[in-house]
């Protein structure tokens, strides 16, 4: 199935490593031009020699928890491919495990780690999108905002992010602007905290895999990624400010 992403303008935060690298490299290979964002230079330099493909892979280095960061990598995009098309929000973190360890401290940094650097990407794209005629904007959020079971302010800055795309989606179809939001299960990769809790322990993590989740393994970032960028191509046209559950059936809710 051609996707129809070759020649598409495409910016993926938080790209160095993990699901975002993963979504960032299938879209070069299917022909799309891509900024890959995150903080540190050496990991996102690795990522983009990392991605082979017809589309171009583009480091830039910036820090879109900050309002200055977010307004850089979409301009950056722009210098790079004189236009954006596609902007899939992934940079995010997890916070305080218990209620007890919860105060607004934690709840501001989480919600800045995740929420506002979706929503400031998202508004600096704006009028590059508009000038286009329409496009993409994709945010990752987490089974975790759709139900309960993660950390309490990171259950509830993904749960943001899933109602943000919601109501982004309704105010800006009338500018062909498409926005959706993905919620992944547990999903391990190198360098990610499934992995750390695995190493340090197995016991721990072998008892929740046999009990949360029914196919008996972790998801894979290119299960991931395959998902998503189906989601941000042409062929998913119709899909417009749902949630869309990627996670081996391990949630609960409907």
């Amino acid at each position: 199935m051609d996707l129809g992403l070759t020649g598409k303008a495409a910016l993926v935060t938080g790209s160095s490593r993990g699901i975002g690298r993963g979504i960032a490299t299938r879209l070069v290979e299917e022909g799309a031009d891509v900024v890959f964002c995150a903080r540190g230079k050496e990991a996102l330099d690795e990522a983009v020699a990392g991605a082979g493909g017809p589309g171009r892979a583009v480091p830039v280095v910036a820090d879109v928890t900050t309002p200055d960061g977010a307004v850089e990598v979409v301009e950056a995009a722009v210098g790079a491919f004189g236009g954006l098309d596609i902007v899939v929000n992934n940079v995010g973190g997890s916070g305080a495990r218990t209620i007890d360890e919860l105060d607004v401290r934690d709840l501001d940094d989480v919600l800045g780690r995740n929420l506002v650097p979706a929503l400031a990407v998202s508004r600096a794209a704006l009028p590059i999108l508009r000038d286009r005629g329409g496009g993409v904007i994709a945010l990752i959020a987490s089974i975790w905002g759709r139900e309960g079971g993660g950390s309490p302010s990171y259950n509830v800055a993904k749960a943001a992010e899933i109602s943000l795309a919601k109501a982004m989606a309704g105010d800006l179809a009338k500018d062909r602007i498409r926005v959706f939001s993905v919620a992944p299960g547990s999903t391990l990769f190198p360098g990610g905290s499934w992995e750390r809790r695995v190493r340090d322990d197995p016991e721990g993590m072998a008892a929740f895999v046999a009990r949360e989740l029914p196919w008996g393994r972790f998801g894979t970032v290119d299960e991931i990624a395959d998902v998503v960028t189906f989601l941000v191509s042409p062929r998913a046209s119709w899909v417009v400010g749902t949630s869309v559950v990627v996670d081996g059936g391990q949630s609960r809710s409907f």
